[in-house]
């Protein structure tokens, strides 16, 4: 009996149809089979586990939340050389989990995703944390945390995080009265919400060079990943007018339409249905 083949989208619908079971490491390296559609995902798998059996390996049963943190610090940024890749931040590669797994260079969010997952299997509590313009990972030793920057390696005290927050801030241009406390910031990061922010990057990336079949491609992701968010499906809508397919951009500007009637960019959107119309008539419904 032939098992039944899924298409990697299919694939990633399955592995994000449910928050609980969400597996984050598996969902990050799959995003890459829109580029290597014949990845080995579970051999990428594999070989994270080996990385973690060795980190295991050098644990003392008895080994403190402190100790451990220390150990997986030195084998992922000293004896594994892994970082940031400042050579090249913005090349896509840096997103796909597998290529940092080879050159151990990445963005803080693919570095991010490796280091919880080995923290877990080193028996640590970590949590991904998504700090303005930087992602970080915090990990809860005993009744404090301690906030690594995975780009760099370093441990980051309050006031080189409240530093870095005031940066934010001023680029931000938001009024003093409407600050928010460092805590607020420092709030562990639900998986979904965090493969959501690997794949805009990608996306960013892909809309600054006009690539719109990529951009396509990580697009049809996110609205699978987020179906509540109406903005992802009006940029699918986007990316599809962009790439000639007129009955399918329609739809979707049609459905972001009659679930944001009201939203700031309405008008010019109807326009644009207008004009789709007229190139390709309206389906009936």
């Amino acid at each position: 009996m032939q098992l039944p083949s899924f298409s990697p989208l299919d694939y990633f619908a399955n592995l994000v149809h449910e928050d609980a079971r969400l597996p984050l490491l598996e969902a990050a390296v799959s995003v890459a089979q829109d580029e290597v559609p014949d990845l080995d995902v579970q051999g990428v798998l594999a070989e994270v586990d080996r990385l973690g059996q060795r980190l295991r390996a050098r644990l003392p049963r008895e080994a403190t939340p402190p100790q451990r943190l220390a150990a997986l610090s030195q084998f992922f940024h000293v004896e594994l050389g892994f970082q940031g890749n400042v050579n090249d931040y913005y090349a896509p590669v840096n997103s796909f989990i597998h290529h940092v797994l080879e050159t151990r260079r990445g963005l803080p969010i693919s570095l991010a995703i490796l280091l919880l997952e080995l923290a877990e299997q080193a028996g640590l509590r970590a949590a991904g944390v998504a700090f303005p313009g930087h992602f970080l990972v915090k990990f809860r030793i005993g009744l404090g945390d301690v906030v690594m920057d995975p780009f760099s390696g370093d441990a980051l005290t309050q006031s080189r995080l409240e530093e870095r927050l005031q940066i934010y801030r001023r680029g931000s241009g938001l009024p003093d009265d409407l600050e928010l406390p460092l805590e607020f910031f420092l709030r562990g990061t639900p998986r979904r919400h965090i493969l959501a922010r690997l794949l805009r990057n990608l996306k960013e990336i892909y809309r600054s060079a006009e690539d719109w079949p990529r951009f396509l491609a990580v697009q049809r992701r996110l609205v699978i990943l987020l179906p509540d968010d109406a903005g992802e499906l009006r940029d699918r809508g986007l990316a599809l007018e962009a790439l000639g397919q007129w009955e399918a951009a329609a739809d979707d500007l049609d459905a972001y339409l009659r679930r944001q009637a009201e939203a700031v960019d309405a008008p010019q959107l109807r326009e644009r249905l207008k004009a789709l119309g007229r190139r390709h008539p309206p389906r009936r419904r």
